[in-house]
């Protein structure tokens, strides 16, 4: 029983930017390190056409294998209709379907309007609905920019709220809310998130947040504060949105993991495994900037993990 869920999503959100294709193997390598060292569930790929992102030409098979990994929920990002479906064909356990609240970033991020794109999430939904049972993966949307767009400046709350609306009313099993430039701050994340959970009732949510401005774990502190137990991270916080130069990704998951056990609240994942997953990719990724600071310093005298404590 874990108090927190962290969940990977280095393998996408972080190998997305890496401007060479890392080996297959290494791939499988990250997720089954991370699946050793208890994290539950990794979103693996994208469904992104391969000529607009040809890191994930191996999807199919990096997939295949994350689905032999005992425990493991198996995510992947889909942007569209077509890569849910070919997601839904190799059997993931979950798609996350990200559409941005700001008008202007989901035309610079995937060409078209916020509408269409929720449009396609009905059908989406409509999709998995009709596999049968035992074979519909859970369906979630993420809202991308919630708390802020570099094109556009502040995005309005109540068009956050509204479109969370929107997509729990069409389907949606889950909601991913996401600080995809982090701009976001602790009183607004804490205002906005139980905005949305009073909108949406039971609906689960989970917080993606970027460390862009320094900001990513007293984030992470607001959202618990408005009872969300779910949050995505990146090992060494690769990764990043590409409408956001100079910005230092995702929150990182060894100094995310460290937090939440060191305040008592148990994430079911050993810190030192997750370190030396980190090492290996860091080796194979020489090149990359590595952020985060628990694996640097090391773990504290006498320190134990929540659940051993």
């Amino acid at each position: 029983m874990v108090d927190v869920h962290v969940h990977e999503v280095g393998t996408r959100d972080g190998l997305q930017s890496v401007p060479f294709f890392v080996p297959t193997e290494m791939k499988k390598a990250w997720c089954t390190g991370e699946a050793e060292a208890g994290v539950h569930e990794i979103e693996v790929c994208s469904f992104v056409p391969v000529k607009l992102l040809p890191q994930f030409a191996d999807a199919a098979e990096v997939v295949a294998h994350a689905l032999t990994l005992e425990g493991l929920t198996v995510a992947a990002l889909a942007p569209n209709l077509k890569g849910a479906e070919r997601a839904m064909q190799l059997g993931v356990h979950k798609i996350n379907y990200v559409l941005s609240v700001s008008e202007s970033h989901n035309r610079a991020n995937v060409r078209r309007s916020t509408d269409e794109s929720i449009e396609d999430f009905v059908r989406i939904v409509e999709s998995a609905r009709g596999r049968p049972e035992g074979q519909r993966p859970i369906i979630v949307a993420g809202l991308a920019t919630a708390l802020g767009c570099t094109i556009e400046g502040n995005v309005s709350e109540d068009r956050v709220r509204q479109i969370a609306v929107r997509v729990a009313a069409a389907g949606a099993d889950e909601l991913i809310v996401a600080d995809t430039v982090g701009y976001g701050n602790p009183a607004a994340v804490r205002r906005l998130f139980r905005a949305i959970k009073s909108d949406v009732g039971e609906i689960p949510i989970k917080a993606h947040f970027h460390d862009t401005r320094g900001l990513g774990l007293a984030n992470v502190l607001a959202a618990l504060d408005a009872d969300v137990r779910a949050f995505d991270a990146s090992l060494g916080g690769l990764g990043g949105c590409p409408y956001a130069p100079g910005a230092s990704g995702n929150i990182c998951t060894e100094d995310l993991v460290f937090m939440l056990e060191a305040m008592g609240l148990k994430t079911g994942i050993d810190i030192q495994k997750l370190i030396a997953v980190r090492q290996q990719v860091q080796q194979a990724l020489t090149d990359q900037p590595f952020h985060g600071t628990i694996a640097k310093a090391g773990l504290p005298r006498g320190f134990a993990l929540a659940h051993a404590a």
